[in-house]
């Protein structure tokens, strides 16, 4: 039997290759198992300049509290989540990366229903 979170995981994932054209495969929001791996070229082009704008210290991020248990799980505070600009949107829209302490750097597309984890070398 499929669950809804599932089946929704699938939907958004679906819609992300017909509308976006952008190959994010196997789109998880399942927490038992981890994000694809996806290349940084790969994403809309807001996500690698919100990745060029974090690492140059230019964005200002927030606390990502994980509440949705999606990401592997660490002590509050660890995560900290940025804002990716989308197109014709009149607020902050719904795409996001979230960054570890350690580097590791995840983006949501549909406001952390599911995450890929990005590769920026890529």
């Amino acid at each position: 039997m499929f669950s809804s979170r599932r089946i929704s995981a699938a939907l958004v994932g679906l819609l992300v290759l017909v509308a976006g054209g952008w190959l994010v495969q196997d789109v998880i929001a399942d927490g038992d198992s981890g994000p694809a791996v996806v290349a940084l070229s790969d994403l809309p082009p807001q996500v690698a300049e919100t990745w060029r704008r974090i690492e140059a210290g230019e964005a200002e991020g927030s606390v990502f509290g994980n509440r949705e248990g999606l990401l592997p799980q660490r002590p509050y505070g660890y995560y900290r989540e940025y804002p990716v600009p989308t197109p014709g949107s009149d607020d902050r829209g719904a795409r996001r990366l979230v960054v570890g302490e350690d580097g590791e750097l995840y983006y949501t597309g549909d406001h952390y229903q599911s995450f890929v984890l990005v590769d920026p070398d890529r």
